[in-house]
């Protein structure tokens, strides 16, 4: 999805759901960050793919590794946040990694149900995952539905910790 908050509806609610075993605050960033490569695209009208290297799975694991590094180093900054959003949680540099990699990935396969030019499996050209005739619409539809009901996960979560 180029540049767009559709990443947003998944991982605030899968991010929730998984709270118990995944970092929530890496999870978010995880979910959206890839696209920094779709913003450059258009920004400064790059002759290159809307969804290129970043937006495979080699070019992701780099995202990941690089999101790991910022998150340990941002993490004690970021726990005040968690702690008023009520979303506190213990961390460790491995719960950041996996999470990271869960959170790139999941963005990856996402965007690869509905773009010609993903290639998640980069070097080789094919993406198995398109099928925009099945999927166009309906993943939009299901990010924008899966953010109504991480908004409701998260309302009831702050209720409860309140």
């Amino acid at each position: 999805m180029p540049f767009t908050p559709f990443h947003l509806g998944p991982g605030l609610f899968f991010g929730l759901l998984l709270i118990r075993y995944i970092d929530f605050p890496t999870f978010i960033i995880a979910n959206v960050n890839v696209d920094i490569e779709s913003f450059m695209v258009l920004a400064l009208n790059l002759d290159y793919p809307l969804h290129g290297f970043f937006h495979s799975f080699i070019g992701g694991t780099i995202v990941a590794l690089f999101l790991t590094a910022g998150m340990r180093e941002l993490r004690e900054h970021i726990n005040p946040i968690t702690r008023y959003l009520k979303v506190e949680q213990e961390y460790s540099t491995r719960s950041i990694l996996v999470t990271s990699l869960f959170g790139v990935y999941f963005h990856i396969v996402l965007d690869s149900l509905l773009y010609l030019d993903i290639k998640p499996f980069y070097p080789f050209n094919f993406n198995p995952f398109l099928d925009i005739t099945r999927f166009g619409l309906g993943v939009y539809g299901n990010c924008f539905l899966a953010f109504i009901l991480g908004t409701i996960l998260y309302t009831f979560r702050w209720l409860q910790r309140k």
